[in-house]
């Protein structure tokens, strides 16, 4: 179909026919040059599309082209007589044909009985495939399609949109007669199977158009929206081109250059796909990203990568066309569905009604003459749960009028007040805020958040683009108060209910992010906006002070649990210290638990649940105790002590054989443990004591435990590489290490504890599995020196297209008599053993580390000291590791 303001006129100056005919006629075999004329084509083509040439052009080109070749290879054929046709169909039937897209031919007999045409068809199509053209091709009689189009919706709409290319035209028409509203497929039995295809399709693509790998054609907002369109209103109004349906009233000039250079765009990125693909591609794989950014000549800025540009055009393209197709699909359904029925109408106030569940203007003038019923819509919507959604005409009339918010509208304390009250609604503030970007108005009331649309993280741990991160963040936060929340996010289902104020929730998670891609610490310039927000809205002091402080702190809660030693009192006091009271530790619980969940889905496991968790639970613990009266240190190691001592003699263990123990372990092991995993690893010890083999414990949370992961207690004798021997074993088994504690007694014996998850994020729980994880490790960690070997799987696909540095952070920790290690590096199999031998060759002692893999880098905190017990203080030997870390992981 065509469209906007486009008519195609063939460029005959492309390829020369007629010097192609003559080289035919004198050539001994044709397909030779058949080849050569498709492989000079399409060069030139190419160059004319380095070249900046319109896309429209060369699609419709191409198209053209080869309508010509086979309307000529057709002619070289003999054919018994006129009961046979060559049509073009699909995306070719439109004159669309991108460098690889396949080829869509239907041979279409008069009659049933094919005897005649077998021997021609078969060389046709041999013929066709020896000059390299990807066809698709099936050989119907008229009854043939008749019948295969009344059974399925997907080879009608193919053959609705058909071409003749050689035969009689007779034919063709008689098929489109057959094929027509009247006989098969009315108009609304069409649009309701296309409808659900696409619902079907959309929900493959978790109904976003927001991926990091989109497909050009299949997700939201690609190409096979643009043809639902042409093909419902195709077999509605029986109209070739999109400019008819905009004579039918069904879309406007606007709406029809959004499709248009939408079209345009995504064009001009599927040819380069497949240009530099040398296939039909139609995922933007990471593979080809940068090389299309710059193709299309985006260039890296100090605030913005060249690709991330480029894929922010995409995304914005992509929003609205998804926008326009829900708006026109909405339309159609209005007109074909329920064209006939009698739908009640609910008057809501003197400017809206609701009409079947949607509402709508009573006036169109409404918007122009009353802007402020652009908020007021959504907030009737917020306190009306019942409403479905917005009709048609009045999603457009907003799209109309929306250029009307500007800093004028923005400052008028009567929109400010409607958006305070949208935000204070008692419904679902975060389904509203979703309407609101989708038709456009949450950018235009709010500029900083209209920057952030469509801006990507070139990354593999922010999925998602800022403004869908976002909203899906919302979503989230609204998703605690919900009953069935409390069986997998008990602390933040619990806390929401307690939170004063929803509505500065729904605020700080405004405004979280939208600081990101504008240059310096997106924290800190999103707290600075939301104070002007909170001004401006004439939101208290009290109030504004926690906004800004949730937006500024936002990542504070989660890089603790994940970074910190947080079974050290110093970091519980040092986190405390910055929350200062309870109220702002509620609110932060609930937007980091939120804010993990909506960046990337296999972020949220068990294991950051139980961190996060015991982290506030310690966090409340010290602000209730005051933060003038910290926890002694040996105060809490004499209380674990007792308590486990106490457990142990409950359970039959004898004092003597307790304190024999326990003389070997220094005061640090007291600390980092609880007095229940005391107790589990001490009766396992003391159970094992006359077995020269390691012994290994493993603990699974039970299954009625959301949080936790599968724990593995390590005790036999130090040796210089048991860390390194340790993680290459579990590699072996497929675990992924997330936490490390070693501890080596005064007798040099090891009690050291990992926290593993399977490669789905999961704590193993099979007895089993967990049988076959025991004997693996005893049997690698009995002679550590016979070293496991280290894990080489092949590196996974995207990960090869990031450049991560390896960087290395060392600084003191004092308090503790230990060195901190910040180690970022690209992931990759093997990792931590290789970590492992390096602290080894380095003479280094490791006594904890919080591992943590975000996409395609790994952020990991090692805590060392040197062999001797020593933090690592002397430069040069910094120096040595630092260096050694880069060397060996930064290739």
């Amino acid at each position: 179909m065509l469209l906007h303001h486009y008519r195609f006129e063939p460029d005959t100056s492309l390829y020369d026919l007629e010097a192609f005919r003559t080289e035919l006629a004198g050539s001994r075999s044709p397909i030779a040059p058949f080849k050569t004329a498709l492989r000079e084509l399409q060069a030139r083509l190419d160059d004319r599309f380095r070249a900046g040439a319109d896309i429209r052009d060369l699609v419709r080109g191409r198209a053209w082209y080869l309508d010509q070749l086979l309307a000529i290879a057709w002619a070289r054929h003999a054919w018994p007589d006129d009961g046979i046709a060559l049509v073009a169909v699909g995306g070719y039937g439109r004159g669309e044909l991108h460098p690889h897209s396949d080829v869509d031919l239907l041979l279409l007999l008069e009659d049933d009985d094919d005897t005649a045409y077998r021997e021609p068809l078969t060389a046709f199509i041999t013929f066709l495939w020896d000059i390299g053209l990807e066809i698709g091709h099936s050989v119907r009689s008229l009854n043939d399609c008749e019948r295969e189009a009344l059974a399925d919706v997907t080879v009608i709409t193919n053959l609705l949109e058909s071409r003749l290319i050689a035969g009689p035209e007779v034919l063709r028409e008689k098929m489109r007669e057959r094929l027509s509203a009247e006989h098969i497929w009315p108009a609304d039995r069409f649009f309701e199977a296309k409808w659900q295809e696409q619902i079907t399709r959309h929900y493959r693509y978790n109904n976003s158009e927001y991926h990091l790998e989109p497909n050009l054609k299949s997700s939201p907002g690609g190409l096979r929206d643009i043809q639902m369109i042409g093909w419902v209103a195709k077999r509605h109004f029986g109209t070739e081109q999109y400019v008819d349906i905009v004579a039918n009233g069904f879309m406007n000039d606007a709406e029809l250059r959004i499709l248009s250079q939408g079209q345009a765009f995504l064009w001009q990125v599927r040819y380069a796909l497949h240009m530099l693909t040398d296939r039909a591609e139609d995922r933007l794989l990471f593979d080809h990203q940068r090389t299309i950014a710059e193709l299309f000549g985006f260039k890296d800025t100090p605030e913005r990568l060249a690709v991330e540009q480029f894929m922010k055009r995409y995304y914005r393209h992509v929003t609205a066309l998804a926008g326009l197709n829900d708006m026109l699909l909405q339309h159609f359904d209005e007109v074909i569905l329920r064209g006939r029925q009698t739908l009640k109408t609910v008057q809501l106030n003197e400017r809206f009604e609701t009409m079947g569940g949607y509402i709508q203007v009573r006036s169109r003038k409404l918007f122009r003459e009353q802007p402020a019923a652009m908020l007021e819509l959504f907030l009737l919507m917020a306190r009306h749960p019942e409403i479905e959604g917005v009709r048609a005409d009045t999603i457009r009339l907003i799209r109309d009028h929306r250029h009307q918010i500007d800093d004028h509208y923005r400052d008028d304390p009567h929109h400010q007040r409607l958006f305070m009250e949208i935000l204070r609604a008692p419904g679902n503030v975060p389904r509203q805020l979703r309407r609101m970007n989708r038709y456009g108005i949450l950018g235009k009331y709010l500029p900083e958040f209209g920057r952030a649309v469509g801006l990507m993280q070139h990354d593999l741990f922010h999925i998602y683009t800022v403004d869908a991160h976002t909203l899906r963040l919302l979503k989230f936060l609204h998703g605690f108060r919900k009953p069935d929340a409390k069986d997998e996010f008990p602390v933040a289902a619990a806390l929401i209910h307690q939170l004063p104020k929803l509505d500065l929730l729904w605020i700080a998670g405004l405004f979280h992010d939208i600081g990101k891609g504008r240059g310096g610490d997106h924290s800190e310039i999103g707290a600075r906006d939301v104070e002007q927000f909170c001004k401006r809205h004439h939101i208290s002091t009290h109030d504004t002070k926690l906004a800004s402080w949730l937006v500024e702190h936002h990542l504070l809660m989660s890089m603790t649990a994940q970074k910190r030693d947080i079974s050290d009192p110093d970091v519980i006091r040092d986190f405390a210290l910055v929350v200062r009271n309870e109220a702002r530790l509620d609110y932060l619980y609930v937007l980091t638990v939120a804010d993990i969940n909506a960046t990337n889905p296999t972020l949220w496991n068990g294991w950051r649940a139980s961190l996060l968790r015991q982290l506030y639970a310690e966090t409340k613990r010290a602000l209730r105790r005051g933060l003038k009266n910290p926890p002694d240190r040996d105060d809490w190691v004499r209380e674990t002590r007792s308590e486990a001592r106490s457990l142990l003699q409950t359970i039959g263990v004898g004092r003597a054989q307790i304190d024999t123990l326990w003389e070997s372990l220094g005061e640090d092991y007291f600390l980092q443990y609880a007095p229940s995993e005391i107790v589990w690893q001490t009766q396992g010890i003391l159970a094992h004591n006359a077995s020269p083999l390691p012994l290994v414990l493993i603990s699974a949370p039970t299954l009625d435990m959301a949080e936790g992961g599968t724990k593995v207690f390590i005790h036999t004798r130090s040796v210089d590489d048991l860390f390194a021997a340790t993680a290459a074993a579990m590699e072996q088994l497929g675990l992924s290490i997330h936490d490390a504690r070693i501890v080596t007694s005064h007798n040099n014996w090891t009690l050291n504890t990992f926290i593993v998850l399977d490669n789905n994020g999961q704590p193993i729980r099979d007895p089993d599995r967990i049988e076959e994880m025991r004997q693996h490790l005893v049997e690698e960690l009995d002679d550590p020196d016979d070293y496991p070997e280290i894990v080489t799987r092949h590196t996974p696909r995207q990960l090869k297209h990031f450049k991560v540095p390896t960087e290395v952070l060392i600084e003191q920790d004092p308090a503790n008599e230990r060195t901190l290690l910040e180690l970022t590096a690209p992931d990759r199999p093997g990792l931590l053993a290789r970590v492992g031998r390096i602290f080894m060759e380095q003479n280094i002692a490791l006594s904890t580390a919080k591992i943590a893999t975000l996409g395609e880098r790994v952020e990991d905190v090692f805590f060392i000291t040197t062999k001797a017990g020593e933090p690592v203080t002397d430069p040069l030997h910094q120096q040595q590791l630092r260096e050694r870390l880069i060397e060996v992981l930064g290739v």
